[in-house]
This record gives structure tokens, C-alpha cells and sequence, in this order.
């Protein structure tokens, strides 16, 4: 749950029922389509090097509540997911007593995973339901509620599209523009979403690798929201800053180590002057610009002191392989302990383009919040209102 206007929560487990979401706050009037929901969901399961899970799930939302003819109503929206392998769980992971000796223990917790610390922490004798909750499958949930944030962000003519820059040693080296980023949510196949192909095969190749050896690779992904204004967020207190709400929300994807906004991570580096990006002003506003205030680069990633500038908004999230291996590592049983080998489940190898569509969400749920506190409203319309006539007062400025 997080604070302010716009908050959402998950619950569910991996290999339970169903996943739920759930979204607050939203303003009424807002267009919902379910095709949207699904689409993200799609683009969520896709990508080279995933494991079986993604052939026996089919990921749609089944809206409970919160939109009604095609609208949000303004109550509390409520999203489920089911998981099609629930099926071959029932009796090992029943609500209610069952028979213990179908559980199935996950005997020896795995290096890298929340199996050990989780264990400890709820006094667990194996890591089942660690791994049930922990396991990046609630990101589902995620992406279903984003895709509400996002349909709202639409109204703003805020977009947000992802790309991936690195698989292992395997990088894009140059930058990408805003349209190439765009144009990849759109394609009907996608293998690991670099909008070069060059890039994309040397990708390709080190996934390759990793299978061959029964490792897993992880990578570095980039999400872009394109069309934010200026103004989102404040520096006036730490825990508003925009850019402390966007980097908490990319860290808390499971496997994601650092998040980097703007060149934050070269720029450490450099002088000040290759790094700040300097500040020029246009005499005539651009089409659907905000401001006439313009950067020649963009190494701030579009946030100054916690606020958004009027360029676009680049957050990367650095993701470390996937803990599960089809080769483990050496680990400690938790009946004996003994020295054996992590217990294994069925996983993914690669999951960075994965990763990117749910970061794509958690970043339209902080900048949707900070919309919502900007410009308030209890229905679209009269948040509209109070957009239209912000963003003619910067133009004016």
C-alpha cells in the first residue's frame, strides 16, 4: 500500500487461486479497457529465454469492481488474475488443513532468493510459502494495476513505453529515440525488446549461453515516460520527491539490485559541466509542449530537485539473474542441515524484457499519484480542468 492520493496493493501467491489487484483513488470518468489491461499483461509473459510457466498461463484481468459502462465510477477498482496452474496446486496448497504429506516443501532455500531470510523471519519450516508470496509472479498483479494508471496518464497525453540496453555483457551502445522505445509495445513478437537488431542478437547469444549451462542471465532495462510535464513532485519534504517515489518503486520489483535515473551512474564521474544539462528558452511554444523552456540533453532524466523538468523521465532498473538454477548452488538443507543442493523450481533464465513492462507500471503508478496530488479532481473532467489550465500558466510563464 503506499501513501497519498493514488494507492494500489496486491495479494495472492505463485502458484495460488488467483492473483488480485487492487487500485484507489482514481478519479471517476476515466475510459477503462479491458483489451488494454490484456495487452499488458501479453507483453508482460513475453520475451526469449522465459521458462514452461508462461506456456500454461494466459494472463487476462477480470475487472470486480471500480468501472462500470466502460468508466471508472470512482470507487475502489478491484482486478483478478487467475493462475491457470492453480490446478495442479489444489491439494498441495489447500486453504484449509488438507493432508499434510502432499505439501510440497521447498527442502533447501535457494542462494540469491527470499527463501532463507523469509524462513527465518516467520519461523517457516521450509520456504513454500516464501516463495508462494516472494516470487516475481506477483508482478502480474502489478501490471494489471499500472495498466489503470496508465489509461490515465493517457487522458494527460502522458506515454510510457521500455527497452532493454543490456543482457549480461551484451549492450546497446548507443541511445535510443523516444519513437523506436514507443514503437516496440507494439510489435506482435518480441524477443528482447532492443530496438536494434544488431544488439538484440548478441542479447540473444548470451541467453543462449546461459541455457547451455543451466545459469541465468540478468540485465539492465530502460523506462521512458514521454510527454510528463513540469512540476510533478516537490522538493519540499525527502519521502515526496519524485525521484525518491520512482526509484522505491523500480527497487521493489523482485530481482531489480539499483535503479539509475537520468545518467545518474556515468555522471558520478564527470565535471559538472558535461553533466547538467543546460537551459535554453524558444520563442514560439512547440506543438503540445508544455514550456518554452528547453534542454539540449536530457542527463537529468527529467527530474531537478525531486520535480519533474519537461523532458522526459528515464528511470533504468539494474536486474540480477534469476535465483533459481537449473545447476544449483550449494545451499543447506533446512531438516538436516547438511550441506545439498537449492532446491530448484521450474524458472525463467531471462527475464529482462519482463521486467521492463512491470517497471513500465510501477513508474505510471508514482507519476499517476503525483498527477492526482498536482492536479486533484473527482472526475476526469475536472481534473482536466485543472491540467488544461496548469499547463496553459507554464506556457504562459
Amino acid at each position: 500500500m503506499q501513501d497519498g492520493m493514488l494507492r494500489f496493493s496486491t495479494a495472492g501467491e505463485s502458484h495460488g487461486e488467483c492473483l488480485i489487484a487492487m487500485v484507489s483513488g482514481m478519479p471517476a470518468g476515466v475510459p477503462i479497457t479491458q483489451a488494454a489491461i490484456d495487452h499488458e499483461l501479453w507483453r508482460r509473459q513475453q520475451g526469449y529465454g522465459r521458462g514452461g510457466r508462461m506456456r500454461i498461463e494466459r494472463d487476462q484481468a477480470h475487472i470486480l469492481s471500480g468501472v462500470r459502462h466502460g468508466k471508472t465510477i470512482g470507487s475502489p477498482i478491484a482486478l483478478q488474475i487467475a493462475n491457470n496452474d492453480w490446478k495442479n496446486w489444489t491439494e498441495s496448497l489447500p486453504v484449509g488443513a488438507g493432508d499434510p504429506e502432499k505439501h510440497k516443501a521447498v527442502a533447501s532455500p535457494r542462494p540469491g532468493h527470499a527463501d532463507l531470510p523469509g524462513a527465518l523471519k516467520y519461523d517457516f519450516p521450509d520456504a513454500r510459502y516464501v516463495l508462494e508470496r516472494a516470487s516475481a509472479r506477483e508482478s502480474t498483479a502489478r501490471v494489471a494495476a499500472g495498466s489503470i494508471a496508465r489509461q490515465l496518464l493517457a487522458a494527460l497525453n502522458i506515454q510510457i513505453a521500455s527497452h532493454v540496453i543490456r543482457v549480461g555483457s551484451a549492450e546497446l551502445d548507443h541511445p535510443a529515440a523516444w519513437e523506436e522505445v514507443a514503437a516496440l509495445r507494439d510489435r506482435e513478437e518480441i524477443l528482447l525488446s532492443c530496438v536494434d537488431s544488431a544488439a538484440e542478437q548478441r542479447m540473444k547469444a548470451v541467453v543462449d549461453q546461459a541455457l547451455r549451462t543451466g545459469d541465468s542471465v540478468g540485465g539492465v532495462f530502460e523506462v521512458i515516460a514521454h510527454g510528463v510535464p513540469p512540476g510533478l513532485g516537490t522538493y519540499a519534504n525527502w519521502d515526496e520527491r519524485l525521484d525518491t517515489q520512482l526509484a522505491a518503486a523500480v527497487m521493489s520489483l523482485q530481482a531489480v539490485k539499483a535503479v539509475e535515473i537520468g545518467r545518474g551512474v556515468t555522471a558520478a564521474g564527470e565535471f559538472g559541466s558535461a553533466v547538467h544539462d543546460s537551459i535554453h528558452y524558444a520563442a514560439e511554444n512547440e506543438p503540445d509542449g508544455h514550456t518554452r523552456f528547453r534542454r539540449d540533453q536530457n542527463n537529468a532524466g527529467g527530474l531537478e530537485g525531486g520535480i519533474t523538468n519537461g523532458e522526459d523521465v528515464i528511470v533504468r532498473g539494474y536486474l540480477k539473474p534469476i535465483s533459481t538454477l537449473r545447476r544449483p548452488l550449494a545451499s543447506v538443507s533446512f531438516a538436516t542441515r547438511e550441506e545439498v543442493k537449492a532446491a530448484y523450481e521450474r524458472s525463467d533464465v531471462c527475464v529482462v524484457p519482463a521486467a521492463g513492462v512491470a517497471a513500465e507500471a510501477m513508474v505510471a503508478l508514482a507519476l499517476a499519484k503525483a498527477a492526482c496530488e498536482k492536479f486533484g479532481g473527482d472526475s476526469l473532467r475536472e481534473m482536466m480542468r485543472n491540467y488544461d489550465g496548469y499547463c496553459d500558466q507554464i506556457r504562459r510563464f
